[in-house]
């Protein structure tokens, strides 16, 4: 939250199989709201389509757990809210396997100011609370990255390239 907040810039997060954990970590810092938007908890697949904007076909083809809905969630959240970012998060926690998928196949997005993003596929092991918990973290460092590269990105144009 702190680079947030530093930059006067704000996120919303679409969480999955996360039930909120990820808003209940990024609140946890002091001055959070500051730079927390909002979140949607998208647990059933419906939400996720009618909420959060995502295209009904994909769904339809491939199921909650997919990329490119961890995607679509993340860029639905951010212009629902009205946030810079947006992260989601979309898998199977278990204890049986989702839309074909084994437990433990994740997907965390992240979609920055400009519309551009990144998606990563984990592959988790451990009980359902520890793949809820890593899913918690890799999206949190997925949205680090994302600010220390976009960071970089404004320094290289603040200084004339290179």
């Amino acid at each position: 939250m702190r680079l947030l907040t530093e930059r006067e810039q704000t996120v919303a997060v679409a969480e999955s199989l996360t039930g909120g954990l990820v808003a209940a970590e990024l609140t946890e810092a002091p001055g959070a709201s500051q730079g927390f938007r909002g979140s949607v908890t998208a647990y059933a697949t419906d939400v996720k389509q009618k909420v959060l904007g995502v295209d009904g076909s994909l769904l339809a083809e491939r199921g909650a757990v997919d990329g490119e809905v961890a995607r679509q969630m993340a860029g639905g959240v951010r212009r629902m809210l009205g946030a810079d970012w947006g992260l989601s998060t979309t898998g199977v926690a278990g204890p049986t396997p989702q839309d074909g998928q084994p437990v433990g196949t994740v997907y965390v997005a992240v979609e920055g100011p400009d519309g551009t993003g990144k998606t990563v596929a984990l592959r988790l092991n451990g009980g359902r609370a520890e793949i809820r918990r890593e899913s918690v973290r890799s999206v949190l460092e997925l949205l680090s990255g994302e600010l220390g590269e976009d960071a970089r990105a404004q320094d290289t144009e603040q200084n004339g390239g290179n």
